[in-house]
């Protein structure tokens, strides 16, 4: 928090934009002698003035709390640069077609990294009619299991939710897919790319 809501990062935004201190200040309706106490690092902005500040420097709330400044380059929202978060608290899983500020439970998610499966992990993808059966051999206990499988087109995401005590292993339709996903609450994701016919 200390990066975002206090010091050089507030300047570095607030010149990015051509702006004074006198000028951000005007802008939130605080006092010039505020900015500056935030960028040198004498004080804090009111918790109250975190949406006005955010707006007037260009970025959400969350990036200022987090200290992270996102811009999504993927503006044509090529499904190759797919990102996936899973959050630790209650598993929830968001897509997204590409980077993006992401929160769940009160805590700012990272982008899964995708990884070759290991030994552990090997994800089979079976070709049956116009579907891929994706499965792997893995324990399915409260502990350790494959929490999601996931399939990824051109234009678009198939996902299938896993609990334990179930079957690791998922039906998708075929068309275009481009890679499979399987996410082990352990170890993380991991990605292959089905063979072509």
């Amino acid at each position: 928090m200390d990066r975002y809501v206090t010091g050089a990062v507030i300047r570095a935004l607030r010149e990015s934009r051509g702006m004074t201190q006198e000028e951000l200040a005007e802008t939130i309706h605080v006092s010039g002698k505020a900015v500056s106490k935030w960028e040198t690092g004498q004080g804090f902005p009111d918790v109250s003035l975190l949406e006005p500040l955010s707006a007037a420097l260009g970025i959400s709330v969350i990036e200022l709390l987090s200290g992270a400044c996102v811009r999504n380059n993927n503006r044509s929202a090529n499904m190759a640069k797919a990102c996936f978060y899973v959050c630790p608290v209650c598993g929830n899983v968001i897509f997204s077609a590409g980077e993006a500020m992401v929160s769940c439970c009160g805590i700012t998610l990272p982008p899964q990294e995708p990884e070759p499966p290991d030994a552990g992990h090997m994800i089979r993808a079976e070709k049956v009619e116009d579907e891929y059966y994706v499965c792997l051999d893995h324990p399915m206990t409260r502990e350790h299991h494959i929490a999601f499988l996931a399939a990824v087109s051109d234009r678009e995401v198939q996902l299938v939710r896993l609990y334990p005590e179930g079957e690791a292993g998922a039906r998708f339709k075929r068309g275009g897919i481009k890679s499979l996903y399987a996410y082990c609450n352990r170890h993380g994701l991991f990605r292959i790319e089905p063979q072509r016919p």
